[in-house]
């Protein structure tokens, strides 16, 4: 198909997304785009979640790791399954109680402003990697199979995408994404179900036979039972149970949509519809992932990875497309409705962390509503440039395996988050002004790197996986604990009623 005529159904898409943001935005102020004026519908907020958590990278790396890794990737969706259920039932009430806008303005509640900033640092740092990391994969899919046919460079593909995310992010924030959200996911749903259906079809096989093929190539296979094995079984249920914990529960970006919500119970409601819908939807992916390595078997492909999925659908391997023009469209409109969601999210996210717990619009009162927009378009724009250089950094690295680098930075800039809101809600104990918590927060992911790298020759050939993200949180909250004094936890207790306005 003509890459200018796939080059114009992005252009018609972002329309429609810039449609939706002109309707979604009018008469939007800065609660709009902080938390969606706190009248957010759950179902909306639920079902649009899914593609902010799915993005480009299980798009297009998920099914790619199953030539090498089977369906393990399960494992560690399971693990996000329960760690859905601690986010719903231990912090969203304490967000509600504490009705919070910010979610890392516990901290400062709980410890003061130190802690409070260091958190909130610790998300803008994870934030921006893992969205810049899943930002980048989809950008160059899309370079690969169309704008190098056309000669547009990548930065100039970048650069254009980042102006589009902009433009219909600027005005709505929370209350324009949780419908765009919403729209995309729908497309990247649809795309995956016509995509498994194409191939199956393409193959003569029905689901029950093609799963007895994959099985028979050894793909099904869910549970590694090595123990020394990064990806040994529990290690990675426990790992995905923390990253759910740390990624979902303990991030203003996902936080901000479910907090959004009227009503706790409403949200709670989301985050377990959310979650079920998600392990349906990443098995899902798996299936395609081994459908398309029997399809490039069958016929005599060599592309792996990150390149299978877009080289299949869209017949780059072949002097004649494997499927019918439309797939091909279906594709596209799928990939780069996985790519909106989690970098419109991520930029709205950081933009409002960045305002309200670095530059503290919500804590000071001496600005106008007027300002304040001023100082939030400021630093969304800033950011955006940020997301511009970040991205050209990972097509500088050109990693064939994003979701690896995501899991894994995760362990290292979550962990800390984790540690802070464990030792916060677990413990009453207090620390003291002036105290090193930003020294432990950076020290504790550099001991964990000293100990991952090492762990297979100190202890016996064991390797750390997923599970690093729970190893990191608990020397956190050990160091806090070495660095802390008995007291009274006030703002857990049932009576306390905190806001960041007071």
């Amino acid at each position: 198909m003509s890459s200018f005529l796939l080059l114009s159904i992005v252009v018609v898409y972002f329309l429609v997304l810039l449609a939706v943001a002109w309707y979604t935005s009018r008469n939007a102020n800065n609660d709009s785009f902080f938390i969606g004026n706190r009248n957010s519908n759950w179902m909306l907020v639920a079902f649009g979640m899914i593609g902010t958590s799915l993005s480009g990278v299980t798009f297009v790396s998920v099914p790619g790791k199953v030539g090498t890794a089977a369906f393990g990737y399960f494992q560690v969706v399971i693990g996000y399954f329960i760690g859905y259920f601690i986010v719903a039932y231990v912090l969203l009430p304490l967000y509600y109680r504490l009705h919070l806008t910010s979610i890392y303005n516990y901290l400062y509640q709980r410890f003061g402003l130190t802690t409070y900033k260091t958190g909130a640092l610790f998300f803008i740092i994870s934030r921006t990697i893992g969205a810049t990391a899943r930002l980048y994969l989809v950008i160059n899919v899309l370079q690969i199979f169309i704008l190098n046919n056309i000669g547009v460079p990548f930065w100039l593909t970048t650069l254009i995408i980042l102006v589009m995310i902009l433009l219909y992010t600027f005005e709505g924030g929370v209350k324009t994404i949780v419908f765009t959200d919403t729209l995309q996911t729908t497309f990247m749903l649809l795309g995956l179900i016509v995509c498994v259906i194409c191939i199956l079809n393409s193959l003569h096989l029905s689901l029950p036979a093609a799963w007895q093929a994959m099985s028979n190539e050894g793909f099904t296979q869910i549970f590694n039972t090595d123990v020394n094995s990064g990806g040994f079984w529990l290690k990675q249920i426990i790992g995905g149970a923390f990253i759910t914990v740390g990624m979902t529960g303990l991030d203003q970006e996902m936080m901000q949509k479910n907090i959004s919500v009227k009503t706790l119970g409403d949200s709670q409601k989301n985050m377990i519809t959310f979650s079920t819908i998600m392990v349906l939807v990443n098995l899902l992916f798996l299936v395609l992932g081994g459908l398309l390595y029997l399809f490039a078997a069958q016929n005599g492909m060599h592309t792996k990875g990150d390149d299978l999925f877009p080289a299949i659908a869209l017949g780059t391997e072949s002097s004649t497309p494997f499927f019918p023009p439309y797939v091909a469209v279906i594709f596209i409109i799928a990939l780069i409705s996985a790519l909106f969601p989690s970098a419109d999210g991520a930029i709205t996210a950081i933009t409002s962390s960045f305002c309200i717990d670095m530059l503290g619009l919500k804590r000071n009162s001496n600005k106008t509503e007027q300002q304040e927009k001023r100082i939030r378009m400021t630093v969304h724009l800033i950011f955006t440039v940020i997301f511009f250089l970040c991205v050209l950094i990972f097509k500088w690295i050109n990693d064939k395996s994003i979701i690896d680098i995501i899991l894994t930075v995760a362990g290292y800039t979550y962990g800390p988050l984790l540690g802070l809101f464990a030792f916060g809600i677990l413990t009453k104990r207090v620390i003291s002004k002036g105290t090193p918590v930003v020294i432990i927060s950076l020290l504790t992911p550099v001991i964990s790197y000293v100990l991952s790298d090492n762990a297979a020759k100190w202890f016996n050939g064991y390797q750390i996986g997923v599970e690093l993200i729970l190893i990191n949180g608990l020397f956190t909250f050990a160091g806090l604990y070495m660095i802390s004094h008995k007291g009274e936890n006030k703002v857990v207790s049932n009576t306390a009623v905190l806001t960041e306005n007071e």
